[in-house]
């Protein structure tokens, strides 16, 4: 039997709980329907503060060194961050400008962002996919934004946003090995 997937979930929100943190619970468990998986998220909840005083990675304080190890060795990525300003927060940039030079090229990720509305939607687009466009990962083509109206507090109420979710993990499942899927077929 082949080993589980190695995916690693990055929740770009430094608030607990959070509507970024349940849409990256979405996303693993679907995923985790399709593919035998490893699945651990790193939060910048548990992160922030650490990462925010240090200027070089040498600078990190073990665990933290942990997470982005964790990150680079993912045989998959999936990434939410909040809409702050137009943008990803500095903390979820500055997780990332942490990360090796070429520890993600052709990594698969999914792009996933929430926001207060519906305008801020093209930030996977814009700012998203860009980044990790310049590290070279390789990023799906589809990506998950959810807006507060998807949410009733920290819960998924929308049926669209749950229907993206799942052709989200539809579109990811091919990239990995047939072993992946059937070893989970035959488990279930």
């Amino acid at each position: 039997m082949s080993k589980p997937l190695n995916v690693v979930a990055v929740n770009g929100s430094t608030q607990t709980p959070s509507r970024t943190l349940a849409l990256v619970n979405a996303l693993l468990q679907e995923v985790g329907t399709r593919l035998r998986i490893d699945a651990q998220v790193v939060s910048l909840a548990d992160i922030a503060r650490p990462l925010g005083g240090a200027l070089w990675r040498t600078e990190l304080p073990a665990p933290v060194e942990a997470r982005l190890q964790a990150i680079e060795q993912a045989d998959l990525l999936i990434v939410a961050a909040p809409v702050y300003r137009g943008s990803y927060p500095g903390h979820f940039k500055q997780l990332f400008d942490l990360i090796g030079q070429e520890a993600l090229v052709d990594k698969p990720v999914l792009l996933a962002a929430t926001g207060g509305s519906d305008r801020h939607a093209l930030v996977l687009e814009h700012q998203l996919r860009p980044l990790f466009g310049f590290l070279q990962a390789l990023t799906l083509p589809i990506g998950v934004y959810a807006s507060q109206a998807d949410f009733d507090d920290h819960t998924i109420r929308s049926a669209s946003l749950i229907e993206r979710i799942r052709l989200a993990a539809d579109r990811a499942t091919p990239l990995f090995p047939a072993s992946a899927q059937a070893a989970l077929a035959r488990a279930a």
